[in-house]
């Protein structure tokens, strides 16, 4: 998700800031849950799927602002 950036920064930003740290994680959870479900792991309906995606979106784009925030 944060490809291109230093994963020492991602650390950092995981220890001063809980609620990034909790968002992280789950997004992690989101992420590995929907590829397992594509890749016919994970048996789930699509409507939970679709769920799932909006729900690792959402988390993604709070991280986004977080992060951004922290370089301005």
């Amino acid at each position: 998700m944060f490809e291109g950036q230093p994963q020492s920064e991602i650390d950092a930003l995981m220890k001063a800031d809980p609620e990034f740290k909790q968002l992280y994680q789950q997004h992690r959870k989101l992420d590995k849950k929907c590829t397992d479900a594509g890749l016919g792991v994970l048996p789930i309906d699509a409507t939970t799927l679709a769920q799932m995606k909006r729900e690792k979106l959402l988390a993604k784009q709070k991280l986004l602002r977080i992060y951004e925030s922290t370089l301005n």
